[in-house]
């Protein structure tokens, strides 16, 4: 029997956290891109992406500041997904996905998250005099709803059309040619829900 030296074992050293999906997470869920985040954090855009891989663990100081830059805690991002999602998650102005037309006529803020896209989606849609979104026919069954928040616009749906005010409501079929035009001399400005059907 081999005898006691009074001396216990080290216990083996704990593996640091590994944030990378906690953080991926939490920047997919706020709608947040790789180079958003590094601009809010002051943190690489290379080491945000290994540390989202798990492929570098971040010092603390780095942890802190992705933190403060994601508006959660220190333990959100430490305890590796165990924190409850936040209640709240809001998107900067500034990180909201905007398309533009080539001719500079209309330009669609995405409002939806991307995930309910093909399925329901929602958009800013800003008109230039002149502007037009001709769209070509979405799945059967499918249907636009436009609400101008400034200006008149004219929506067709197929041969059909309709001019619209302020504060005026259109619900139309769209598994068809449709387009939005601004006839007038002022820029328009509407909220553009689309229902995709099967």
């Amino acid at each position: 029997m081999p005898r006691a030296t009074g001396r216990s074992a080290a216990p083996a050293p704990a593996e640091p956290p590994r944030v990378g999906t906690t953080l991926a997470a939490l920047r997919h869920g706020q709608g947040l891109s790789l180079d958003e985040l590094s601009r809010r954090a002051g943190v690489s855009k290379s080491m945000l992406s290994q540390i989202e891989r798990n492929q570098a663990n971040p010092t603390v100081a780095v942890v802190w500041r992705l933190a403060n830059a994601l508006g959660v805690g220190l333990s959100d991002l430490l305890e590796g997904g165990k924190a409850a999602p936040p209640a709240i998650v809001t998107v900067p102005a500034q990180a909201t996905p905007t398309l533009h037309s080539a001719d500079g006529g209309h330009e669609l803020r995405i409002l939806g998250p991307i995930e309910l896209a093909g399925a329901f989606e929602w958009y800013e849609l800003l008109l230039q005099p002149g502007g037009a979104l001709v769209s070509q026919p979405h799945e059967p069954g499918s249907r636009e709803h436009l609400t101008v928040l400034a200006g008149s616009v004219e929506v067709s749906s197929g041969d059909d059309s309709q001019r619209l005010k302020h504060g005026e409501t259109a619900r139309y079929a769209v598994d068809r040619p449709h387009a939005i035009r601004n006839l007038g001399k002022t820029v328009a400005t509407a909220l553009l829900v689309v229902i995709h059907g099967s």
